[in-house]
């Protein structure tokens, strides 16, 4: 295994986030009951006639040209044929020699990968196995797709998990689609070959179909390269056709000869005529994208001084990245709200299972919190209390520190009677700093603060504490 490497090329189909199906009214929506989000023409009954979605289209371009493709002025539909249970025209309506956008690319950590083509295309339906029969619900079918498609450019799984990760998220700050893998909405297919290394020859690849998760495109990538160098190593052929991935097993099994695009008998697709897209289109597409998530890292690197992982943490989830933004809108703190953000939020969020968009802790409560331990009217340790009530209960910040009687208190006197009780209590600690050991005025701090209540600033305890020792 160690004397090849892999060359991968990924193929994605990611659902457009469409109200309707791409050729018919038929809602688009997941998780209805089966066979109810159908109709003559999703269902290919004779007689009928596709009509064009005009937003797939608007969707299809936005993807394009945040991919750096070039748009094609004309496009055209292509008719696929292969008979399955749950294709019931018996052909899928899709793009072939004229797709809408080609000759782009995404750069991942190192590498620039390029993207051969984006094109619009129509889902097919669902088979449902049981132990006794198969069932077929026909709702997704006519379901909008774009399927994107690399050149063989990444060497191993780190940059095909790379590059799926960043695809995902371009799509759902793009808000194209929702890219949801566990609801089929973002579904990879794997080409992979192997070579010895140094070779610059293409060998034959196998292609790994329908993977619905990351893990299953690293397990499956590293298990199908390790079986194809053992074949190079005995000598043996490998052959070109198309897998499953078996989960519960660990490995790949046969599905079927690799299809060439003969097996397909493409030809144009009759019904639809072909897709001119006008540059000014294209224009006004590309001046409304949103600030995209390599940019965003790069801003906020530069203008809010975050380390690069601390950026790529919240700019992995766009609404992650807009509770943040939403949160400096009145807390003048990014470093301070970047942490609460990647620990306290993020471990409330991980508890309750929820999404960011339904936490009960609005940024705006978040943001006040967080001014008022700068403001230094309550501690940290305080905050985070305050925070676990607003996390269960809700209410607002003010309010909770109100009735826990949580606020600093600012009496210079009585801080200063407090530090001299402890310094007359706790004369071993007193005795180790002046004589060097200075690590122990923190405990000294920790007795100030624990005969307070955690009343005084802890900066100002800490200061009072040092001028009374040093003098």
């Amino acid at each position: 295994m160690s004397n090849y490497e892999k060359v991968i090329g990924l193929e994605v189909h990611a659902q457009l986030k469409t109200k309707t199906k791409i050729f018919c009214s038929c809602p688009a929506e997941f998780g209805q009951d089966p066979n109810t989000n159908v109709c003559p023409v999703c269902l290919g009954l004779p007689g009928v006639l596709p009509v064009l979605n005009d937003e797939v289209v608007k969707l299809a371009i936005r993807t394009g040209v945040a991919l750096g493709c070039t748009i094609a002025r004309r496009s055209r539909f292509a008719r696929k044929h292969y008979f399955y249970p749950d294709l019931p025209k018996g052909y899928q309506i899709t793009q072939y020699t004229e797709p809408l956008a080609y000759d782009g690319f995404l750069d991942i950590p190192g590498k620039r990968v390029r993207v051969r083509r984006c094109h619009v295309e129509e889902d097919a339906g669902k088979l449902i196995h049981t132990p006794t029969s198969s069932l077929v619900d026909f709702n997704r079918c006519g379901v909008p797709l774009i399927e994107i498609v690399t050149e063989p450019d990444m060497r191993s799984s780190e940059e095909a998990i790379a590059y799926l990760t960043r695809l995902k998220q371009i799509l759902e700050y793009l808000d194209v689609s929702d890219a949801d893998m566990e609801k089929g909405h973002f579904r990879c297919e794997l080409n992979i070959s192997v070579r010895p290394k140094g070779s610059r020859e293409l060998f034959t690849q196998s292609e790994v179909k329908n993977l619905n998760s990351l893990r299953a495109v690293r397990d499956a990538l590293e298990y199908e390269a390790r079986r194809q160098s053992e074949l190079h190593e005995r000598g043996e052929a490998v052959r070109k056709e198309t897998l499953l991935w078996d989960e519960t097993a660990g490995k790949t099994a046969p599905m079927r000869s690799k299809e060439t695009a003969e097996d397909y008998r493409y030809f144009p697709e009759p019904d639809l005529p072909v897709l001119v897209i006008t540059p000014e289109e294209v224009e006004r597409i590309r001046v409304s994208l949103p600030e995209l998530p390599a940019a965003r890292i790069q801003r906020y690197v530069t203008d809010f001084r975050l380390p690069e992982d601390d950026a790529r943490t919240i700019v992995a989830d766009r609404g992650f990245a807009a509770y943040y933004e939403d949160i400096l809108a009145t807390c003048n703190e990014p470093k301070l709200a970047a942490n609460w953000l990647i620990t306290e939020v993020a471990a409330r969020l991980h508890e309750q299972s929820v999404p960011i968009g339904q936490f009960r802790v609005r940024p705006a409560q978040l943001a006040e919190l967080l001014n008022m331990v700068k403001a230094n009217k309550i501690t940290g340790k305080a905050a985070k209390e305050v925070f676990a009530e607003m996390g269960e209960r809700g209410g607002s910040p003010a309010a909770i520190v109100q009735a826990k009687g949580l606020a600093l208190v600012d009496d210079s006197d009585l801080l200063a009677k407090t530090v001299e009780e402890v310094i007359a209590t706790e004369t071993d600690l007193v005795a180790k700093y002046r004589a060097g050991k200075t690590a122990v005025l923190s405990a000294l701090v920790g007795a100030v603060m624990k005969k307070c209540r955690g009343k005084f600033p802890p900066q100002k305890v800490n200061e009072l504490l040092l001028k009374r020792l040093q003098g």
